[in-house]
């Protein structure tokens, strides 16, 4: 699996609804409310073999209510 961040930047007002329904669909590891640029910070495993930018968009950036995203990915180099 591939471990990657997601911040999401929302629409006034729409944060805690994209969290609720990003919840509802049990894909995320963890979520944290952040401050600064982007509302949401989301970990999440990709499973193998999976295209990440596919993954992400099919499970997350069809919310409605999300306005910008940023994804890192994440290396295992140690």
């Amino acid at each position: 699996m591939t471990c990657v961040f997601v911040q999401l930047r929302c629409h006034p007002g729409k944060t805690y609804q994209v969290a609720d329904r990003i919840f509802e669909r049990e894909i995320v590891s963890e979520m944290y409310s952040t401050s600064g640029d982007f509302d949401l910070l989301i970990k999440l495993y990709i499973p193998e073999g999976r295209d990440v930018g596919q993954y992400i968009h099919r499970h997350i950036l069809d919310i409605e209510g999300i306005q910008r995203s940023l994804t890192t990915m994440t290396f295992r180099a140690f």
